[in-house]
C-alpha cells in the first residue's frame, strides 16, 4: 500500500526492472492486472508481476524437474538482435503473428543495408545475395565461405538461399497477406523467430563480395 523511497529513485529503478521483468515475464503488461495502479498505488503492477519474475526465477529449474521436462529452454531474447528488436514490442503485447512479420521486415531491411541495395527486396534479394553466380555490378553477393569451387560452397549457398526463400514464403507472406487468421500460438511464433534468427545469424555473418 505504501511505497520504500521517493518517487524519483523508484521512478529511476523501474528502468531497469521494466527490462528485467520483459525478459523473464515478456507478457507482463498484458497478463499482469493494472486496475489497482490508479485505485490503489501506481506501482501495484510493477509490484505483482516482480514478485511472480522473483518465483520464475527461483523455482524454475525445480518446476521443470519435476514435472518431467528439463529440455533445453529458448528464450526470444536470446534470439539475434534484428530479430528481436524487430519483434520485441509487439511481443511484449501479445501480438505474435504481427512480431513474426515485423522481425521478417527487419532481416530483410539489415540484408539491404549490407549489401547496399533498395531495388529488390525479401525472395529476389535472398536469390540474389546466395547466388552461386560471381558478383556483378550492382549485384554483390554474401558468401558463407570462401569460394574454392568446392561441393561444400555450392551446397552451402543454395541451401542458404532455398532457406530464405522458405522463411518468407512459408512464413513471412501467409502472416502479413491473409487476413482473419487466427492469433499465432506463442511456442509456434518463437520457432517462426527462431527460424529468422538462423537467417539473420548468416546474413550478419557473411562477408559480402562486390564486382
Amino acid at each position: 500500500m505504501s511505497n520504500r523511497g521517493g518517487e524519483h529513485e523508484i521512478v529511476a529503478s523501474a528502468q531497469v526492472v521494466e527490462q528485467i521483468l520483459d525478459r523473464v515475464l515478456p507478457r507482463w503488461r498484458t497478463e499482469v492486472p493494472d486496475d489497482r495502479n490508479k485505485t490503489v498505488n501506481r506501482w501495484c503492477q510493477h509490484r505483482e508481476a516482480a514478485q511472480r519474475a522473483d518465483a520464475v526465477l527461483q523455482r524454475d529449474a525445480e518446476v521443470r524437474e519435476r514435472l518431467g521436462d528439463d529440455a533445453p529452454q529458448l528464450s526470444a531474447a536470446a534470439m539475434h538482435r534484428w530479430v528481436w528488436d524487430g519483434a520485441r514490442s509487439l511481443w511484449g503485447s501479445g501480438h505474435f503473428r504481427e512480431a513474426v512479420t515485423a522481425a521478417a521486415r527487419k532481416v530483410n531491411a539489415e540484408t539491404q543495408n549490407k549489401v547496399s541495395r533498395r531495388d529488390v527486396s525479401e525472395t529476389a534479394l535472398f536469390q540474389s545475395v546466395f547466388s552461386k553466380d560471381a558478383a556483378k555490378p550492382g549485384q554483390p553477393r554474401l558468401r558463407l565461405m570462401a569460394d574454392d569451387n568446392s561441393d561444400t560452397f555450392r551446397s552451402v549457398h543454395r541451401g542458404a538461399m532455398s532457406f530464405a526463400e522458405g522463411c518468407f514464403a512459408g512464413i513471412r507472406n501467409p502472416n502479413s497477406h491473409e487476413d482473419g487468421l487466427p492469433e499465432l500460438p506463442e511456442h509456434e511464433a518463437l520457432e517462426q523467430l527462431a527460424a529468422f534468427s538462423v537467417l539473420a545469424r548468416w546474413v550478419d555473418s557473411a562477408t559480402v563480395d562486390t564486382a
